[in-house]
């Protein structure tokens, strides 16, 4: 059971975390969901797209200008806050690394904390314990935030991927938070190579078989761009790609840009495993 605010997720569930970048520089999109009208208007798209829950960003991943903790959560808390006004029932992440802007946005109305850098801030678990909110916990491979990779190498780069992410999550379950609420993310691109961001896919299944439900956030990563040397915009059928590998290796949640091509993927992998009937079954029986 996956249970985020007041959604609980089935086992053969695939759910959708769209994002919503709440920043002028985003490496996707260069702030077109910076204002608050526009934001809101991907919000109500995603959601009737079939995302599940929408992820809120105030600070790009990347390096760029500095953003403080009080700016990041004037980029955010407002937002959050509205986002729960207006579609009571989504689920609402926040990306962020801060115990500060994990704990104001909380209280505007957050249910998940996502921290895609690792722990580097051990307050923000806490912070979700208090809360009752979720959390997800990331591999990052010891980088600090808004930094790039620069010659990482592992020994093995799955079991580190593990021995990181199941200790994070034991030890939030062990602060408080909701064992039902904690998902583990390989943090693809995150203190990674191209080459280790493949193989984390490859093996995505040794996740899967912890138990923990799985995020993976592959959408128009680099590691897709220099895979198949596209440029950012041109990256969404390796996306595509990755997400169906993902998904038949057991990934429970998908953070995208594209909402409506992926529930698309999706669908056609759960109804190849077996996990959801077609849509439609006339062919050969008229």
């Amino acid at each position: 059971m996956l249970r985020l605010g007041r959604r609980e997720f089935g086992a053969h569930e695939p759910v959708i975390m769209a994002i919503v970048n709440r920043t002028p520089d985003s490496f996707y999109d260069q702030g077109a969901t910076f204002r608050d009208e526009p934001a809101l208007a991907r919000v109500e798209q995603a959601v009737a797209e079939g995302a599940a829950i929408i992820d809120v960003g105030g600070v790009k991943a990347g390096p760029g200008d500095e953003v403080t903790a009080e700016e990041e959560a004037r980029r955010t808390v407002g937002f959050v806050a509205e986002v729960r006004r207006r579609f009571p029932d989504v689920v609402i992440s926040v990306d962020t690394w801060r115990h500060e802007v994990g704990e104001a946005v909380c209280e505007a109305g957050a249910d998940l904390l996502n921290d895609a850098w690792g722990g580097v801030d051990p307050r923000l678990a806490e912070v979700a314990a208090r809360h009752g909110a979720g959390l997800v916990c990331t591999h990052a491979g010891g980088a600090r935030p808004r930094t790039r990779p620069h010659r990482v190498a592992y020994d093995d780069v799955m079991a580190d991927i593990l021995e990181v992410t199941l200790g994070l999550a034991e030890r939030a379950v062990s602060l408080g938070v909701p064992r039902e609420s904690v998902l583990i993310d390989p943090g693809h691109d995150f203190g990674k190579n191209t080459r280790h961001s493949l193989e984390a896919t490859r093996r995505l299944d040794e996740m899967v078989a912890t138990g923990w439900p799985v995020l993976v956030s592959l959408s128009n990563k680099d590691f897709v761009g220099e895979t198949l040397d596209k440029p950012v915009k041109e990256r969404v059928l390796g996306t595509l790609a990755t997400t169906a590998v993902s998904a038949w290796l057991g990934a429970r949640v998908y953070r995208v840009h594209e909402v409506a091509e992926t529930r698309q993927v999706l669908d056609m992998v759960a109804s190849i495993a077996g996990h959801r009937p077609p849509a439609v079954a006339r062919r050969g029986l008229a």
